[in-house]
């Protein structure tokens, strides 16, 4: 797995400072971004996140791209709405030999482990299959029409794809560009920065977050997992009862931005 922060709105602490007072005051926009320092966009900052007025953190957006991951984990992050996706297209990528992503879990398992490599070149080599089997038949379907023999190749194998990806399993490995403002990073975070997320997702939260403090320190100095926050955890019976590890862990990855805490 790798993520990248590609962009971010530049001095993105500053933007959303100058957007929240703008609220209160009757100066001008460029006004208000002159009379910020770095003292005075902290202290607005991390006034904000007290008072829980987070409307003027969507002015701040960051696109990571993020690589080396499942369908799987994939599926998960576009369920958050308020973001914007660009994904690798299985439609119009060809998965002849398609890497994928083994869980840990299964890797640790030797036998489990070689059950499940089995399984992904079967899975290739079916896709392969049924590929080749579909592209002659809409080969001849597109000559038929009096397409040149390497045109029809060409729109033959696409069409096929469209069809054989059904059989690509949800580790198959994905590529994803995402674009999120700092309001919903930060309800990204939430969710997905819990012990309690599924493995992969949990991973690519945590770096995301990683990333984001770099450049925006105040901004994300409240993320994370509610555990990690508030100290209370909403997950109720279901609670990994590991808040204070939590709390740790997290107060380490915004200390130590540049580096990976361990988990």
């Amino acid at each position: 797995m790798n993520v990248t922060l590609v962009a971010h709105t530049p001095e993105p602490e500053k933007t959303v400072a100058a957007a929240a007072k703008l609220c209160y005051s009757s100066s001008g926009v460029m006004d208000l971004l002159e009379g910020l320092d770095e003292q005075k966009t902290q202290s607005f900052v991390q006034m904000l996140a007290d008072i829980g007025h987070e409307s003027p953190l969507e002015h701040a957006v960051f696109t990571f791209a993020v690589e080396g991951i499942s369908r799987a984990c994939s599926h998960q992050l576009v369920r958050h709405r308020i973001a914007s996706y660009s994904q690798k297209s299985q439609r119009y990528v060809d998965e002849e030999n398609f890497d994928y992503i083994i869980p840990p879990e299964i890797e640790l398992v030797p036998q489990a482990c070689e059950e499940f490599k089995e399984t992904m070149n079967l899975l290739a080599e079916r896709y392969q299959k049924i590929a080749e089997i579909l592209t002659q038949k809409h080969k001849e379907s597109f000559m038929a029409l009096g397409v040149s023999e390497k045109e029809a190749t060409s729109k033959a194998r696409k069409k096929a794809n469209e069809d054989a990806r059904f059989i690509l399993p949800n580790a198959c490995e994905t590529k994803i560009v995402i674009t999120m403002n700092a309001r919903s990073l930060l309800n990204f975070f939430r969710h997905r920065c819990c012990n309690r997320a599924q493995w992969e997702i949990k991973a690519v939260a945590d770096e995301m977050l990683r990333l984001c403090c770099e450049v925006a320190p105040s901004l994300f100095a409240k993320a994370g997992p509610l555990c990690a926050v508030s100290g209370k955890c909403p997950e109720g019976k279901m609670s990994c009862g590991q808040i204070l590890k939590m709390k740790e862990f997290y107060e380490e990855l915004k200390k130590n931005k540049g580096e990976k805490p361990d988990a």
